[in-house]
């Protein structure tokens, strides 16, 4: 059986692994992954644009959704090829699930952060990758929250591989 959580430190093997799981379903945190905490519109649109296809190109992927507990949002809608896209601005993550109910299974969750996106995961009954990159470029926040999760992470998956 494999497990529910795997660490990866870049885009390509978070996609990758991705491609091993069969997901009909990628849910994908925008910070860091699409954007940085701390950029602007242009980096998040730029992040979006960059994305979006590479995920959309994993094999049986039917559904991309960006999801962000922050209020930002892309300037233009998401362009349309056959996979939907969905962005998820103020996203509650982990506490608020409805959103992601009508998305087909399984799914992936993708995202840096334990205690949020692993927790999501969770919940919704999907797999998690956490995209963990170096952490010396990570503000005190992300950081505090990295901690946090290493704390939880025995509560939410048995092993990582």
């Amino acid at each position: 059986m494999r497990p529910a959580y795997d660490r990866l430190a870049t885009l390509d093997e978070v996609l990758r692994r991705a491609g091993e799981l069969s997901p009909k379903t990628l849910v994908i945190d925008v910070e860091p992954l699409v954007a940085y905490w701390d950029s602007g519109q242009e980096a998040l649109d730029q992040g979006v644009e960059a994305v979006l296809p590479r995920a959309r190109a994993v094999p049986g992927v039917q559904v991309v959704c960006f999801a962000t507990n922050s209020l930002r949002r892309p300037s233009a809608p998401l362009a349309g090829d056959g996979v939907r896209a969905e962005y998820l601005a103020a996203a509650g993550k982990p506490l608020r699930i409805g959103y992601y109910r009508g998305f087909p299974r399984p799914g992936v969750v993708i995202g840096d952060q334990l205690a949020t996106d692993g927790a999501l995961a969770r919940r919704l009954g999907y797999k998690f990758l956490q995209y963990h990159p170096d952490q010396g470029s990570l503000p005190p926040g992300p950081r505090l929250m990295d901690w946090t999760g290493r704390l939880v992470r025995p509560l939410l998956f048995a092993r990582a591989h």
